[in-house]
């Protein structure tokens, strides 16, 4: 019984990484559904996006102690870091990406690579090195049912993940512009004959991708810290997650997440892997989904003609 209880705890803080995983891997799967390129500067647009929650919170919270005021400024510095992050990543669209549409693929590949090396050494020039703790808007004492324990924090993270998922579904799904998304992914040239304004839609594209990076940043930020390389590993991992769901998919980045989260927490302590090498359970089973199914969980597999 104490070993079940143990994997049951095992998959709860799974889940909790895993819906981290699921909002970074969407603006990954989201870009890739359109321009058919892997965005390797969102997991720096996510450290972008940490450092601004943790400005703002700061400068918003200042002396007081009020738990509501707390919780507040924390959701107030959410809201100014998507909505930055967004700019942030729209910009770059426009700047380092529009102009290789064309180009071979490689190039905006290498550009994306150049993008995050600027962004992440521009932060450790800015802020420095050293890590910096985000402070909890709450009391982070765990609960406890049946032997389970799970933290504010924790529910924090899966409530606004979730949210944030099921928001993002009824946009894309429901809405004229996520309908204009869903067929500018499928045929450019088509949907800019139907009236469709595809330039538009990239942006938005990589704006709500680099909101959503924002958010998981900020909710990583409270276990991992905040410093300029935070989003290489997590980024990296978020992509994992987006190619074993399906790169492309909505819903596939949303089930990789999760699945990646879950593996890599109950995976680690089953194959006694120390704590400094359990980052390893997340690119074996990158592996191990590319030589079995290399489109991914809910993915399609699509010819390409040469």
């Amino acid at each position: 019984m104490a070993t079940l209880t143990l994997y049951i705890q095992y998959i709860v803080n799974g889940l909790t990484l895993g819906a981290i995983y699921s909002l970074i891997a969407l603006g990954y799967t989201m870009v890739y559904g359109i321009l058919k390129f892997i965005n390797f500067a969102h997991g720096d647009i996510l450290m972008v996006g940490a450092f601004i929650g943790l400005i703002v919170y700061e400068a918003l919270l200042g002396t007081s102690t009020s738990p509501v005021w707390m919780m507040a400024a924390f959701f107030i510095a959410m809201i100014v870091s998507m909505v930055l992050s967004a700019l942030l990543g729209m910009f770059i669209e426009r700047v380092a990406y529009k102009p290789l549409r064309n180009a071979n693929r490689l190039a905006p590949l290498l550009s994306a690579i150049g993008v995050s090396f600027i962004l992440s050494n521009g932060a450790a020039w800015i802020f420095g090195t050293q890590s910096r703790r985000f402070p909890y808007p709450f009391d982070n004492t765990p609960i406890t049912f049946g032997g389970i324990s799970i933290t504010p924090h924790q529910i924090l993270m899966l409530v606004v993940s979730v949210v944030m998922m099921v928001l993002l579904a009824f946009f894309v799904n429901k809405t004229r512009m996520g309908k204009a998304m869903r067929a500018t992914s499928l045929d450019q040239p088509t949907s800019a004959l139907m009236g469709i304004n595809v330039n538009r839609v990239i942006s938005l594209t990589f704006a709500i991708g680099s909101a959503l990076a924002a958010v998981g940043g900020i909710l990583a930020a409270f276990d991992f810290r905040v410093y300029p390389s935070m989003g290489t590993m997590t980024g990296l991992k978020a992509f994992v997650a987006a190619v074993i769901g399906g790169i492309g998919s909505i819903p596939g980045a949303m089930i990789g997440g999760i699945l990646l989260g879950i593996l890599e927490a109950v995976g680690a302590p089953l194959l006694h892997i120390p704590n400094g090498l359990k980052d390893t359970v997340a690119f074996a089973v990158l592996i191990i989904v590319l030589l079995l199914r290399p489109e991914g969980i809910l993915g399609k597999n699509e010819r390409e003609k040469v």
